[in-house]
């Protein structure tokens, strides 16, 4: 006789374990990094964040009324991938916070890491540079990698006191960069990949279309540089155009350059026009 009682509970049981799986296959890695920024007035700070976490944070003070930037890693990464802007944008006359997010480098863990969640540990970020003597009180900026830059655009949404964003590497939408995933690890889209696209929408507690950096940008109303690599494989260039099309105002770029998407295009060599859309963005702040 079969037992049909015990349909229910081996269906949760198996939902439970496919759930876990996604959560363990979409994990972010952590790596961990002892790379300081040399030659410059640094010093590790512990910043707060959501859900009672603590953020590692590398703070290098610029000048005494200094507008302040917040520089966000991207997926997998940590504040010291993106500290070869660190003497540049100094030398420029910032000040300057590098942040691993949650369940990165040498920040808290949490329950999860999402595109949202990096939004909120940029806007901790802010108010935790607001509370700093020495800074422009109004005058702030954002620097955001791949899945940084989507947050950087959100964070720029919702913080009024954000002037200046830079975007570099950002996907357009986070259902088109899952899907890509999908097709990488051969999961067929239909019934399983739309089932995960499903589930990680609910666990964010996010719909993916309200937070797409596609979305984001029609809400901005400061500067916006648009910065993307012309071979990068991970995230195609006609994202970045896609997102420069759905802009709100004039006041958005969009410079693409030669580069893969881990060298941020190549940012390096391009730094002069970045720091010419900065001081652009923050005159007269930056003298």
């Amino acid at each position: 006789m079969t037992a049909w009682w015990l349909l229910p509970p081996l269906m949760a049981a198996g939902v439970t374990l496919l759930n876990l799986a996604i959560r363990r296959g979409l994990a972010a890695p952590r790596l961990v990094s002892t790379a300081v920024p040399e030659g410059l007035p640094w010093q590790e700070v512990a910043v707060p964040t959501a859900n009672g976490k603590k953020l590692f944070g590398c703070f290098i003070p610029g000048p005494s009324r200094a507008p302040a930037l917040v520089v966000m890693h991207g997926w997998g990464g940590n504040a010291q991938t993106m500290l070869p802007l660190a003497a540049p944008l100094h030398g420029a006359g910032y000040t300057l916070l590098f942040l691993d997010a949650r369940c990165h480098g040498r920040s808290d863990a949490d329950s999860f890491a999402s595109l949202p969640r990096f939004a909120e540990d940029i806007e901790a970020g802010l108010v935790w540079l607001q509370r700093q003597p020495g800074i422009d009180p109004v005058a702030y900026g954002l620097i955001g990698h791949s899945v940084g830059a989507g947050a950087a655009l959100l964070a720029g949404t919702r913080q009024s006191t954000v002037k200046a964003v830079v975007s570099l590497a950002a996907f357009a939408h986070p259902a088109g960069m899952m899907r890509r995933w999908l097709a990488a690890m051969h999961i067929p889209y239909w019934p399983l990949g739309a089932y995960i696209l499903a589930y990680v929408q609910r666990v964010i507690g996010y719909r993916f279309d309200d937070i797409a950096p596609s979305r984001s940008i029609g809400r901005l109303f400061c500067p916006v540089l648009i910065v993307h690599g012309l071979a990068d494989e991970t995230v195609p260039f006609s994202e970045a155009e896609e997102i420069f099309a759905a802009r709100a105002t004039d006041l958005v770029e969009l410079l693409l350059v030669p580069g893969s998407h881990d060298d941020y295009g190549d940012i390096e060599l391009h730094l002069p026009a970045m720091l010419r859309f900065l001081a652009k963005a923050f005159l007269p702040a930056v003298v």
